[in-house]
Parts: structure tokens; sequence; C-alpha cells
């Protein structure tokens, strides 16, 4: 099946997806209302009730049955990522090779979602009692996924929902839903009983009604302003959000410049900019600031950026025109307050291209709050302490990168920093499938990562005897 094979709904609750690059219709996808998001929801409780008698190896083999579906479709699906997304080819078959890694991980995961005996002697009353702690699943899980990484992060809410015997319910951005539709239909090729995973489209209106529904989790990723709206409609049901960041990578002066450049580079303009843990602020210590700017400036100009589905285009563009200008108001409104332009700047519809802005304050648009967009600011320090305060003093904390090979600045740096992940010699978009991530304050609640999510979906039971 190619983008081209989906059928149009011929009903004016459509959604027409558009090509980032070129603005040529991809496809179209048909909202749902409330109603329709009810009957979905009662739909997957009878399979879930059904399923979470099932086995760890029976769910394993589930999983491994749809990543290897995706594996025989991968050049399509990367196809059809690059279209509806805009991201480069290279990234789109990327991501498709880490949602494979995502889903069988899960599965392999099933197999230890291991309980624990303990005693309950250390009261008087409870010798010769013991408490036996397992994990049951917590029910109907509703998943609504961004545009950024269409497929790979709704496997990393299928995946340990499946893996923890839930049922699952996807609502994907409505600016990159093809995605989620190829992938429900592989997990009926795979063997996945009927409604056990599902996918509903809509705009806030139906994250919404999906939230109000009587689902038993909520799994969201996008930015805080809905994620509040969609943790007060939830009411008492358990959420998990990963909320967005405005990430620092730290440049110290023992570090290696020319892997910290690439990094810089590598974590900033993947998918334009638009991931959210990208290197949103370039801390530079003073002493080597003027040799990494030498670097960085000729390595940015060298940037390849242009149509998404070439394979040597480095750089597609962002998710569409209105984002673009978004980004070019918060360049100027910086300029205007006194940053230096070094780098891009402008846009030609949705393509942006690769900005470095110089002598940025913390009180400027393009870093006062998170901008989704390949713009680099570089901001100087001296004193490890002042840096780390002023990160600290943000309402994000997603993760960190950190260049140095000083243990102690190392010691320092992970201690202090307010967010849930400091990666060393490595830039803040850094994270491995299984390992827990997500962030404090603004940032999200609880975590992702598939080890960490199959607990985080499961509902612990004590029974005493």
């Amino acid at each position: 099946m190619t983008a081209s094979a989906i059928r149009k709904p011929e009903n004016s609750s459509a959604i027409e997806v558009l090509n980032p690059y070129d603005n040529s219709v991809v496809g179209e996808v048909a909202a749902a209302d409330a109603h329709e998001i009810a009957v979905a929801v009662s739909r997957a409780k009878a399979a879930q009730n059904a399923f979470r008698h099932s086995q760890p190896h029976e769910r394993r083999a589930l999983l491994e049955a749809l990543a290897s579906r995706i594996a025989a479709r991968a050049e399509e699906l990367a196809q059809l990522l690059a279209s509806e997304v805009g991201k480069t080819i290279t990234e789109a078959r990327n991501e498709v090779r880490r949602a494979q890694n995502t889903l069988r991980l899960s599965g392999d995961a099933a197999t230890f979602l291991d309980g624990e005996v303990l005693h309950c002697g250390i009261v008087s009353g409870g010798v010769d009692r013991r408490a036996t702690i397992t994990y049951e699943p917590v029910g109907v899980v509703g998943a609504i996924t961004p545009f950024n990484y269409p497929l790979n992060l709704l496997c990393h809410k299928l995946g340990p929902a499946i893996a923890a015997g839930n049922a699952v319910i996807a609502k994907p951005s409505p600016k990159a839903p093809l995605t989620a539709g190829w992938l429900a239909g592989l997990a009926q090729e795979a063997g996945f009983p009927l409604g056990l995973f599902q996918v509903v489209h809509g705009g806030a209106d139906a994250a919404l009604s999906l939230a109000r529904a009587p689902i038993d989790l909520l799994s969201f990723t996008g930015g805080p302003a809905a994620g509040r709206a969609l943790k007060s409609a939830s009411g008492l049901v358990r959420c998990l959000m990963e909320l967005g960041g405005n990430d620092p990578l730290f440049v110290m002066p023992d570090a290696d410049l020319d892997k910290a450049v690439a990094t810089t580079i590598g974590h900033r303009f993947e998918i334009a900019g638009q991931s959210c843990a990208a290197v949103k602020k370039l801390y530079l210590h003073e002493k080597i600031r003027e040799r990494f700017i030498e670097k960085l400036l000729p390595a940015v100009e060298a940037v390849r950026f242009g149509n998404p589905l070439l394979d040597e285009t480095q750089m597609g563009p962002v998710i569409d025109v209105d984002a673009a200008k978004a980004v070019k108001e918060r360049v100027d409104a910086s300029v205007a307050a006194g940053a230096k332009l070094l780098a891009g700047g402008s846009h030609e519809g949705a393509l942006f291209a690769p900005t470095v802005l110089d002598r940025v304050e913390p009180d400027h648009p393009v870093i006062a709050s998170e901008t989704f967009g390949p713009a680099i600011s570089i901001r100087t320090f001296s004193k490890v302490e002042d840096a780390i305060r002023e990160v600290n003093a943000s309402e994000f904390g997603l993760q960190a990168g950190v260049f140095t090979n000083d243990h102690a600045l190392i010691r320092q740096f992970s201690r202090e920093l307010q967010v849930g992940g400091v990666m060393i010699n490595e830039g803040p978009d850094f994270r491995s499938e299984h390992v827990p991530f997500g962030g404090r304050k603004s940032s999200g609640l609880g975590r992702e990562g598939v080890r960490i999510a199959l607990r985080e979906m499961s509902e612990p039971k004590v029974v005493i005897d």
C-alpha cells in the first residue's frame, strides 16, 4: 500500500493531510465525534476483558509479529512518514527501524513483569504472613501522539500497553495521522484481536473526548497547555505525559569541540528542530566560545536542506507554513531585542534555513519558551553554577547534554540539573528505547521507555496470607 492508495472519506469531517514540503495532498482521514470515540472505548473494553488473561509469551508473539510486518513494509512506511511529516527519508527510515526495536523490546519486557514477595513480620501482627505483589493490566489506554514521531512514539505507548495486557485507542496528531492508520492495519494482519488496538482521528475536540471517555489510563505526548487541558478533562484517570522541553547543551573547555559541533547540529536540525529534547539552548564556556563558533558556522552553512525524499537532504521543512512563521517571529523578535543573527533566519514556505543566534538572553523569545524549529541559540557562561541556576529557573526540565571529561563536573551537572536525564558527551536528544524518558516540572508526568512504561501501565495487586 502506498500513500496514494489511502482511501479518502467522502464526508465533511475529513481531515486533509498535506506534504509540508510541496503542499501536495498525501491523504485524508475521517474525524471521529464523541459518540464514535465512546463506541471505540466500549469495543476496547470488551477486547481487553478477554486479552487480560493472555500469557506473556502470547503478548510477545503479537508484538514480534507486528514488528516483522513493519520490517516487511519498511520502505513504504518511511516514504509515508517523509511525505506527511516532512522529515528526511533518512530520518524516516531510522524511525521505522526504531519502532521495530521498541515493539520487540516491549515483547521481551512482557516476560519480566515480575512481582515480589515481602515478609510481613516487620510488625508483630504480621508474623507468619507474606505479601505477594503482582501486576495486572490497567485496562484501556488512550494514546495521544504528536506529529514529529508518529510511528515510534505511538509504538512507545502501544508496545508496553499490549505487553502489560491492555487495549489501546490511539488519537494521532491531525497533522500526521496516516502512519497510525497503517500501524493499526498491520496489527490486524499480525493477529491482534479485534478492538484491541484502534485509531480515532481528530483535533483538540477528539483528544478531549477520549480523555473524558471511560478509559483507564491516558498517555499523552504534546505541549504543556494541551497537557493541562487533558489532565483536567480526564479527572482521576492516571496520566502519563511528556510535555516538551527547553533543553540545554553545555560545552566545557576540555570538550572534544568537533564532536560537540556535530552533535549540536545533529540534535538541533533533526526533523528541522521539531524534537522535544532537541538542543534549544547552547551554553558555551567563555574559554572555548570563539573557537566553537568558528567551527560551528561552516558546519551549519554546509547543511543540505530541501526535498526530504532525496537521500542527500539532511534537513526537511517544519510541519507547515504557520510553524515556519512562528519560528520567524521568534527569531526576529530576539534580534530586535539584541540577539545577533549569525546564520539563516529566513524561510520559504515551510522550509526554514538552519539558523544560529548569538548573544541570546534568557528573556528573548527564541529561548524564553520552547521553539520548535531549526534555531541554535547561544549563551555564554564562565561559572558552571550560574549556568545551572539559569537552566533550573526554566519551567521545563526534560533532558540536558554536557560535553566534558572532568569527572567532578560530570557529578556536579548530574546532581544539580533539575531534569529527567543528563547525557554525558552527548546531546539532550539522545534516547534509548528501554531507558526511562521524561521530565520534571512542565515537562511532564511519569516516564516512557519500555521497561518503566510497562509498570506505569499496570496495576499492582497485593495478596497477604
